[in-house]
Parts: structure tokens; sequence; C-alpha cells
């Protein structure tokens, strides 16, 4: 039975990353026997240019009835001024929406990518973390939230951070799951000193692990300290637990342990049974949309985490894996990239290409 993928291109460099992606499907149709159907709508900026809103209901509407959603990225200059309708609430009632609670945000450290880190090689060669980030709770959706005027005459902004067993629960779970399939080690990261979120955090997941998931083991750390300890050390990792805004944070900062934002897929889930978003980690990347030069491996990462966790090819997810690394270790280099001496610096379609030519095979 054909599968169906809904393509968000999103705004910046969105459409120019996620055509390269679109092309690795078409190719692995072609070559792999991959039988999936796909269709396009809007989404953030594009979408408040074409619909007035961030989310029209018809396109969630589309990406509830497709197998999984696959995007770019949203955000831009053209939009700061319609917070009310920003663009990045787009994305969030999209994850919203489609209750996907669980953002899987893989950091692994290609061979031919060893140099390209900031940190030296041996702490990074052969890295392979997975950061798992509760994605519909927490501060970007606790309630009370908004901007008023206090009656001093001074502004107030206010957002909530709350968390509910269930939703500890059910990310931790995902969590452990996901453990069992790597080293078995995961470690939950909150600031329970100062947060009595983070108190119950702490508490509800050792619950759990002592309910359900003693072969697991567990550890807790403080999430600056795990921060520091993502530049000291990351390697001591295996999957890290953690909550909606720490996830946020320390998974972009796992990303340059790697050489670049623009090599992290991620993959947001809910029930089994209802759709996925796949995207890359990194941003609309406005100074550069449209030059032609953004780096499209992190969406087309993406694709491969789809194959693998909802379109049941976890052969082909590993094809395309083994094809972006092959034209890493050919040379090819988009310019976020750290280049060799024999580097041969490409922008977005051309490394789309050296991609595509590598999946022929």
């Amino acid at each position: 039975m054909t599968k169906t993928i809904l393509l968000l291109p999103g705004d910046g460099i969105g459409p120019e990353v996620l055509a390269e992606a679109s092309r690795v499907l078409d190719a692995l149709r072609k070559n792999h026997g991959l039988d999936v159907s796909t269709q396009a709508d809007s989404l953030g900026g594009a979408a408040i240019d074409r619909y007035g809103v961030p989310l029209a209901d018809e396109t969630l509407a589309k990406a509830k009835e497709s197998t999984l959603v696959i995007m770019g990225s949203v955000g831009g200059p053209k939009w700061t001024t319609v917070y009310k309708h920003r663009p990045e609430q787009g994305l969030l009632n999209l994850r919203k929406g489609l209750g996907l609670f669980a953002n899987f945000r893989p950091a692994k450290c290609f061979p031919a990518l060893a140099d390209a880190s900031s940190l030296k090689r041996e702490f990074i060669e052969g890295l392979d973390l997975m950061i798992v980030r509760e994605l519909t709770g927490g501060v970007y959706f606790g309630e009370p939230r908004g901007i008023s005027t206090l009656p001093d005459g001074q502004r107030e902004g206010l957002n909530t951070q709350r968390y509910t067993t269930s939703e500890i629960h059910r990310i931790a779970h995902a969590a452990f799951t996901a453990a069992r399939q790597r080293a078995r080690r995961v470690c939950s990261v909150e600031k329970s000193n100062v947060m009595e979120s983070g108190l119950l955090w702490r508490e509800e997941v050792t619950a759990l692990h002592a309910a359900q998931y003693p072969d697991v083991e567990l550890s807790h750390m403080y999430s600056d300290n795990c921060a520091m300890q993502l530049v000291k050390f990351p390697k001591q990792f295996d999957v890290i637990v953690t909550d909606n805004l720490f996830g946020d944070l320390l998974s972009d900062a796992a990303a340059m342990l790697t050489g670049s934002l623009g090599m992290l897929p991620s993959a947001a889930i809910g029930k089994l049974d209802r759709p996925g978003l796949y995207e890359p980690i990194h941003g609309s990347a406005p100074d550069i949309a449209g030059k032609g030069i953004a780096n499209p491996c992190a969406t087309i990462l993406s694709v491969a985490m789809a194959l693998g966790m909802q379109l049941g090819r976890p052969d082909l997810a590993e094809r395309v894996e083994q094809a972006v690394s092959a034209a890493l270790n050919d040379g090819y280099r988009t310019r976020d990239l750290i280049a060799g001496p024999n580097a041969k610096i490409v922008g977005t379609r051309e490394m789309g290409e050296a991609i595509v030519e590598r999946l022929k095979g």
C-alpha cells in the first residue's frame, strides 16, 4: 500500500534543503522500490502569506491524513512584527495538533567530519548519542503566559513551566525504549535543585525506571552540568531525556559537536499509528536563503529517520546514511563544514546530487 508524505518547505532555506530531500525520495522510488507519494503545502511565514495564519486548518488536516510529514524550516525577518501569528507558532501548532510529544534528536559524528568539530578529534570521533526531548509541554506551552502591563506601568512577560506525571512518563517511556535498542543507558536532565517541575521530573523518571526498566542504566544530571559535559566529554552519553526547553538548548549544543547544525536531523513522534514529523534541527537561516549554499544533509538524514521509524524501510534508512557518509568521505562539503585539503566546496544542489548519485547502486 502506497504511503503518503506531506512536504512543508517553510521559509528561508527550507525550500532549498527540502528540494534535495525530495530528490532523495525520488531516487529511492526509482532505484529501490520505495512506495510513497508526496504532496506539498505551506507552513510558517509562507502560510501567513498564503493563508493569513502560520498553519491553516486544511494543512493540519492534510498532515493528519498523511503517513508522515517532512518539513524544512520556518521564520524570518519578514514576519517579526506578527508575533501573535508568528511563523514559529505554526510549527508549535503542528506538533500539538499531531500529538507529537517525543522529539528524537541524534548527534552522530560522521568519520569524515571528525576534524570539523570545535573539539579535538579524540573527544568526538565515534560520537553517537540521542537526545529525547519532550515536545508538547513545559514552558513553551504552559499557561498562564503572555505579555501584560502592570499597575505601575511596567510591562511583564510571563511563561509557565508545568509538567504532569503522565507527560513525564510517556517521554521517559520513549527514552528507555530507545535506549534498549542502543547501549541501554539513559541520563535524565532537569534542574531539580531550583525548580519544582524538575524535582517532579526526577522523582517520576526514577519511579518509572524502577518499575519497568531495571535493565537500563539510569543517571541524573542538572541541565547546566549537562551542557558542560557535552563539550567536555560527550561520548559519556547514550540517551539523554529532558524537557522541552532544555532539550531545545542541549540538542543545538550537541549539533556543533558533529561539525554543523546542518548535519543534525530529528523526528517528532506521538502515537505509533499517527503521522510523525521529520525535520532538520537548524533554523531558516534567512541570511543565506536563496544563495544555494545551505547544507541539505540534516534534511536528507531526516528522510533516513522517517524510512526507519515509520516507512518500514530500515534498509533504505541505512542506505541513505551510507550515501551521505560516502559523499563526505569523497570530500564534498557545503560552506558550513570545515574543509580539509582535498575538499570540494559545493552548494546545496551539488551536495544533494552527490548523495543521490551514491544511491543509484
